[in-house]
């Protein structure tokens, strides 16, 4: 038991949909120069999501990747709320109708029940965009940002 309760990390997944989330981000980052994180939390502060999503986006330091081609994939889970926000260098390739789509796309799978297999989905989409304009090259590339899941409150 917790010696503070309320500051329990809250548990959206199972240890293997973690893994299996952190090995989709370890396997699209394999293919480009490009970075993604999730962040994940109970709930969104603010009305617009994508308000919240370049304010993590921000706090996590995402635009201090070399070509600015980081993107940022936020769920507020009990608000049933998400965004994708990338930086500028992958948004000037794909524009908002894309990230868009991307959303509408994990919003589907969520009302299943699905939250990870969302996830799943929109990484490995991003992961294409991000191949497609910023392929990987061995002899520049690394790993500029943290794989792992954020979990926010």
């Amino acid at each position: 038991m917790a010696l503070f309760p309320w500051q329990r990390q809250k548990e959206f997944f199972t240890r293997e949909e973690k893994a299996r989330i952190v090995e989709a981000i370890q396997l699209a980052e394999q293919r480009t120069s490009g970075e993604v994180r999730v962040y994940i939390e109970s709930r969104c502060r603010y009305v617009d999501p994508l308000d919240r999503a370049k304010e993590v986006f921000d706090n996590l330091k995402m635009g201090e990747t070399d070509l600015r081609n980081a993107t940022l994939v936020y769920v507020a889970v009990k608000d049933r709320q998400a965004a994708v926000y990338g930086d500028a260098g992958i948004h000037e390739k794909v524009g908002q109708k894309y990230w868009e789509e991307e959303v509408n796309k994990m919003l589907v799978v969520f009302r299943e029940e699905k939250l990870a297999e969302g996830l799943l989905q929109v990484i490995r989409d991003i992961g294409e965009a991000l191949h497609y304009y910023f392929p990987y090259d061995s002899t520049t590339d690394k790993n500029e940002l943290p794989d792992d899941i954020v979990f926010g409150r």
